[in-house]
């Protein structure tokens, strides 16, 4: 049985490696590792959205997002990988310092389970002799959640003392973590360690000498935190130092997964073990006019779907049998990574409730791309009256070239030709409405597979309208829908 570790990062956009963006983020790491020694699945989706929905669907093997929301995993369903792996005599590890998971209870089905504390609104030593400065207009910025009066990032920086340099981040300080643990533990095969990078998670906060490679020129103060709401908050100048925080951010990340790539190869693990390299989801940062990546913003009222920059993951593996340099246009989901490891690795386990996820792992050695047709991506919505609330996050169905939106941005169905329109700007849905309904069928199919119960199936099922009226269209009447 061969050795598995599973790094995630958290909001690492897709289109951050290579070149696949306008505005390219330097990831010289992860470029190199997937061209000199991984295989890339080019078009792997999340599902349930977004962290802990997501990790769920990673952990179990299942779809989470038409049965439950946000919840501790073991409300979830019987299943944890680490135990299922621990069955088979796997030593297991949970590394990380995503705040989220230590809160769901997913250190429960480890032998071992390590936190470095203090992202995002985690707060695990107060210290108010310091005070707590503005560094961030309280305008430009998310209201809630808050502490004492101050917003996220202003809070964030006082928890985590103002640190200026790299070794004091988090993407350092979980690496440094994971290449001692490797060090003291390689010789202990078969492991399983999960590593959970929080960055680049906003809030954004690289050591500004790594921002000013990005953004030079600003002058004013830092964008470190998006809005969840509308773009037009901020002056042209101000989004961009908003992505160029986010940019550094995602920058150190590439870096520190490099070093525990780098730590494999010193160990001499690549025969024995497999390495995956994965986000969760993305962001929004300027895309569909808008900040962030669900509308908490009580001024814009548009519906928020899960478009390419949320939805479109990074994939890399690499070790034992899969082949290198390999790039594969596969549609894959994160239900299909459990029985895919477990195949890579050569291990059974015994599932007590039956994945719903299909391996790849014939197709990532053969070549191949004929997995799955089609993927979805969808948040749990509690749903008032038997419709979709106003400024719900919304799911996104991808096909090999289509994208298609139930409920765009404005509540009618949109359509995009992923094609020649990989981040889905340009709507074509008014000109192609029975493929609109094709793909509703698709989307429909989906939640029946996935056993969707009946008050869910019926917030989607029926066909959507040209003119966007339909049961999700609104939450509550409004003269511009007499």
């Amino acid at each position: 049985m061969k050795n598995i570790v599973l790094l995630i990062t958290d909001t690492f956009r897709y289109d951050n490696l290579g070149e696949r963006a306008e505005r390219p983020i330097r990831t010289p790491m992860l470029d190199t590792f997937q061209a000199e020694r991984a295989t890339a699945i080019e078009k792997f989706y999340m599902s349930s959205f977004p962290t802990v929905p997501h990790r769920t669907d990673v952990a179990t093997g299942t779809v989470g997002w038409p049965h439950y929301p946000w919840q501790p995993i073991d409300q979830s369903g019987p299943n944890h990988i680490a135990r299922l792996l621990s069955a088979q005599g796997y030593a297991t590890q949970l590394i990380c310092d995503c705040p989220h998971l230590f809160n769901t209870r997913f250190q429960h089905g480890f032998d071992a389970a390590f936190q470095h504390r203090g992202q995002e609104g985690d707060k695990p030593l107060l210290h108010h002799n310091d005070e707590i400065r503005v560094v961030m207009p309280d305008e430009k910025t998310r209201p809630h959640p808050s502490y004492r009066g101050h917003t996220l990032p202003n809070t964030h920086r006082w928890t985590n003392r103002y640190y200026q340099y790299e070794a004091e981040t988090f993407s350092g300080r979980t690496s440094e973590t994971t290449i001692r643990w490797l060090e003291e533990n390689y010789r202990a095969s078969p492991f399983f360690l999960w590593v959970d990078f929080f960055d680049p998670h906003e809030p954004w906060d690289p050591p500004e000498y790594i921002v000013k490679r990005y953004d030079a020129d600003y002058t004013g103060p830092p964008m470190l935190h998006p809005n969840y709401g509308s773009s037009a908050l901020y002056t042209e100048a101000e989004l961009h130092n908003l992505w160029a925080h986010y940019a550094g951010e995602a920058e150190l990340v590439d870096r520190h997964i490099g070093r525990i790539l780098e730590k494999v190869e010193d160990l001499e693990l690549w025969d024995d073990t497999l390495v995956v390299v994965m986000s969760d989801h993305g962001m929004s940062i300027g895309e569909h006019s808008r900040t962030g990546k669900s509308n908490i913003d009580a001024e814009d009222p548009r519906y928020w779907p899960t478009y390419p920059e949320i939805n479109h993951e990074m994939f890399l593996v690499a070790g034992g049998d899969v082949p290198s340099g390999q790039s594969l246009d596969l549609i894959a989901q994160p239900m299909d990574i459990m029985p895919t490891l477990c195949q890579l690795a050569g291990v059974t386990v015994e599932p007590p409730k039956p994945f719903e996820g299909r391996s790849f792992a014939d197709m990532l050695c053969n070549g191949d791309i004929q997995h799955r047709e089609y993927a979805v991506t969808g948040c749990h919505i509690s749903a008032r009256d038997g419709t979709v609330p106003r400024r719900a996050t919304t799911p996104f169905l991808v096909t090999e070239r289509w994208g298609y939106a139930p409920v765009g941005e404005y509540g009618n169905p949109e359509l995009f030709d992923l094609s020649v329109d990989a981040l889905a700007e340009n709507n074509i849905a008014e000109d192609n409405v029975e493929l609109v309904r094709e793909l509703h069928q698709l989307f429909m199919a989906h939640l029946l597979e996935h056993n969707a119960p009946d008050n869910f199936l019926a917030l989607w099922q029926d066909t959507p309208s040209a003119d966007g009226r339909g049961k999700w269209s609104i939450d509550y009447p409004d003269e511009s829908d007499e």
